[in-house]
């Protein structure tokens, strides 16, 4: 490869799996080189020709050292990523290169704040763990409604989604996530998160036009109660998700995406509505697009450029909202998710009544 490509060569972990094939796609279209990494050699290679194929197994670190070997960074996509994320971070931090992950695991994300602060800060790297539709999206939105606040009361995070077809890689996650925390639900309240046996509520959420007043649950815990928390002071983070959705993603019989474009994109669409208040005001911000899966690669993809670019405010575990300049970053993923701040006191929940 010629001095071109040179900082430009970023591993893929689970590159063929549904969200890595979108990661890789939009590697290529930003002019960056994909290493495209996983157990599965075959699957590897029937990506397509002239890719720098490094088969690699999470149960063996020599093997993750070898598909890393000149890579400015690494974007694990490989779930369930409480098998997958310490190991790859781990080698990430030997070979001395940022770590962006995908991971809406709530535990495993709780896991590598913890076990991983200390290690990355005194390595001076970058870990950025659930910088996907879920975790990092909810957390630049959070962090752009703020504004110049530093701290507010509450933070709302609804998700409207047409509908959810899982993946193979969200029932894995979900199933592994269900058996850690003994099927008990979790939310973030009084500053820390929590588990419960309390059946979630049943709420309307008033979403901005088109979609509407919708009928969602309340509690329906996504990486956002990690993300945000993490760097900015609100004691209350909740989020929510319209009922058909989240129907969808519970059912077994649900099948998994149809690519409905070029892209391989399903017809799935989504508006995600953060409000935050505090003292009685509130501030919005609203993103909207296509495909939760595929939207997360130009999420993670966007991160590891800023990053490898000097624009990340921080080193050790950190969420989008903390290093990045959450407004600035959420404009550059046009096309692929419209942006807009709203404006303050716009309705919201007083809290949503059902």
């Amino acid at each position: 490869m010629g001095h071109s490509s040179a900082g430009r060569r970023v591993a893929v972990y689970g590159a063929y799996g549904h969200t890595g094939r979108f990661v890789v796609e939009e590697l290529g279209d930003r002019g960056f080189v994909p290493i495209v990494a996983g157990r599965n050699a075959g699957r590897l290679r029937a990506l397509g020709t002239g890719l720098d194929v490094r088969p690699a197994s999470v149960e063996d670190p020599a093997s993750l050292d070898r598909a890393l070997a000149g890579a400015s960074a690494v974007i694990n996509c490989a779930g369930p990523f409480g098998a997958t994320a310490a190991p790859i971070i781990e080698a990430a931090l030997r070979a001395g290169i940022p770590y962006v992950d995908i991971a809406g695991e709530i535990e495993v994300n709780l896991d590598t704040f913890a076990r991983f602060a200390e290690p990355a800060r005194a390595a001076g790297a970058v870990v950025l763990p659930a910088m996907a539709f879920y975790g990092g999206l909810g957390d630049l939105l959070t962090t752009a409604a703020m504004g110049d606040w530093t701290a507010a009361d509450e933070a709302h995070i609804a998700y409207g989604l047409s509908d959810w077809h899982p993946t193979a890689g969200t029932r894995a996650a979900g199933r592994m996530s269900g058996r850690r925390r003994g099927g008990r639900g979790v939310r973030y309240t009084g500053g820390r998160v929590e588990y419960h046996d309390d059946d979630p509520p049943a709420l309307e959420w008033p979403f901005p036009a088109p979609l509407g007043t919708r009928a969602v649950i309340g509690e329906f815990a996504m990486a956002d109660i990690v993300t945000v928390p993490s760097h900015l002071r609100i004691p209350e983070v909740r989020t929510y998700m319209t009922v058909g959705a989240a129907r969808d993603v519970s059912s077994p019989d649900t099948p998994a995406p149809t690519a409905v474009d070029r892209r391989g994109r399903s017809a799935q669409t989504f508006v995600v509505d953060v409000v935050v208040c505090s003292g009685g005001v509130r501030r919005r911000a609203v993103a909207r697009g296509q495909d939760i899966y595929a939207v997360s690669a130009p999420l993670a993809v966007e991160a590891v450029h800023r990053v490898l670019t000097g624009r990340a405010g921080a080193v050790g575990v950190v969420s989008a909202g903390e290093i990045f300049d959450a407004p600035d970053f959420l404009r550059a993923l046009s096309p692929h998710i419209s942006f807009e701040p709203g404006p303050e006191n716009s309705p919201a929940p007083s809290h949503p009544a059902g």
